[in-house]
């Protein structure tokens, strides 16, 4: 059995093993064949050569991190000693990223690691792809944005769809007028709007079509300037769906599309558009797809669990 001795002279010992060594504890869950021991102003560990050398390296991250940002917590442990080999984490990562001040002063923040690179990315492109499973904040940091840019003055409007693929979007059966008959649908789009937009606000940008909310149908033949558009639950669109979407952006127009590839609705015969749109436009410039996971999941924390364990059957089939 081999060993190392990584002294950590350039933080704080008891605040990076955390309250009780906690850090240290999760440390021990993610490298279960390497024996971890906090002493003194050192970390000792006992294993394999292979083994030991990775942890080495993580920890040199984790000391990176806390020496510059002072701040570490689960996520950002998570984050590093999980991260691929070569992967794009970079430790300035770690802080929560401020979007706007939603009603009553509520703070609206990308949290996860990758909530914080879909905000960057839509900076820098006018056309991004968010695309993860269930409670990873896609739909919500994505109608923060589009607010955030219409309070800025960015853009002149805020258009949401989706695909009502639970009635093919053959509405005309079910009762009541277009809005009561469309609401089902876009339930999830006002949620976020109304942790985001005083209620009177919301509803008379909604009356003067400052704010757009319609199935993907409706979007057939029109032009989108000056616009924040988010195309929500895109794996359910179709290849003449997305094609139609995709081609309705105008000037000073920003698009966000998020979907969940594990959530389809679609016929099994039919190929979803986001899938097949994400392998053709993947090395386009201009245009950047974000992937979040179960890391990212903020509901609550059986959620996470839920994922894991529906991925491990998925896998297994």
């Amino acid at each position: 059995m081999n060993d190392i001795k990584i002294e950590l002279s350039e933080v704080n010992p008891q605040e990076f093993f955390g309250d009780q060594n906690s850090h240290v504890a999760q440390l021990r869950s993610y490298f279960p064949k390497l024996k971890i021991v906090a002493r003194g102003n050192s970390l000792m560990a006992y294993g394999e050569s292979p083994i030991l050398e990775e942890f080495q390296k993580r920890v040199d991250m984790l000391v990176a991190h806390f020496g510059k940002f002072n701040v570490l917590n689960d996520e950002i442990i998570e984050r590093i000693v999980m991260a691929d080999a070569g992967s794009d984490f970079e430790p300035e990562n770690g802080t929560e990223t401020h979007i706007l001040h939603g009603v009553g002063g509520k703070i609206i923040k990308a949290k996860t690691f990758n909530q914080k690179r879909l905000v960057e990315a839509t900076k820098k492109n006018d056309m991004v792809f968010a695309i993860g499973p269930a409670g990873t904040g896609k739909t919500y940091t994505g109608v923060a944005l589009a607010v955030k840019a219409l309070k800025d003055k960015q853009v002149k409007r805020i258009v949401l769809t989706r695909p009502a693929v639970e009635a093919g979007e053959n509405l005309g059966f079910l009762p009541g007028d277009l809005k009561e008959k469309l609401d089902p649908y876009m339930q999830p789009l006002y949620d976020a709007l109304r942790d985001m937009i005083p209620h009177e606000k919301l509803m008379s940008h909604i009356e003067k079509g400052v704010i757009q909310i319609a199935p993907l149908a409706f979007m057939r033949g029109r032009t989108l300037d000056d616009a924040f558009v988010i195309l929500d639950e895109a794996q359910n669109t179709t290849h003449a769906q997305m094609k139609m979407f995709l081609t309705r952006m105008g000037k000073n127009a920003k698009f966000m599309l998020t979907g969940d590839p594990g959530q389809i609705d679609l016929p099994r015969s039919v190929i979803s558009g986001l899938k097949e749109a994400v392998l053709i436009l993947k090395a386009t410039p201009g245009i950047s797809i974000i992937h979040l996971d179960d890391k990212d999941v903020i509901r609550h924390h059986l959620v996470k669990k839920v994922i894991e364990a529906y991925k491990t059957i998925e896998h297994d089939n």
